[in-house]
C-alpha cells in the first residue's frame, strides 16, 4: 500500500475532482483506510466550504460536510499535492465543529 497522510490531496480513480485526506495519521496506519472530503471549484459561501492551496499550487474549496471513507487499495488513489499544517488545523476544526454538542 502507498503511504498516505492527513492533509494529502489525492486523485481517486473514477472521480473527476480531487479529495483531501482528513483522517488522523494514526487512523490511517491502523485501519489502512482514510476519510476524505471533496475539493471543488466553487464560489458558494458557506462556513463548511474552506478554500485551500496546496504546497505545489493545487487550489480549490474543501466541502467539509461531505465525508467519505475510502479504501485506497480498492480505489486506486494517487497523491497529487498536500496542504500545510495550518490548513489541516482549519479543516479539522470545521469538521469537529459539526459533531460538538449544542
Amino acid at each position: 500500500m502507498k503511504v498516505f497522510y492527513q492533509g494529502d490531496i489525492i486523485k481517486i480513480s473514477g472521480f473527476g475532482n480531487l479529495f483531501l485526506i482528513i483522517s488522523k495519521n494514526v487512523f490511517i496506519r491502523e485501519r489502512k483506510m482514510f476519510h476524505v472530503s471533496p475539493i471543488v471549484n466553487t464560489d458558494i459561501i458557506n462556513p463548511m466550504n474552506i478554500d485551500i492551496k496546496g504546497v505545489d499550487g493545487t487550489e480549490g474549496t474543501v466541502i467539509c460536510e461531505e465525508i467519505k471513507l475510502i479504501d485506497p487499495v480498492a480505489r486506486a488513489c494517487t497523491k497529487v499535492d498536500r496542504i500545510n499544517y495550518w490548513g489541516i488545523i482549519n479543516i479539522s476544526d470545521a469538521i469537529q465543529g459539526m459533531f460538538e454538542y449544542d
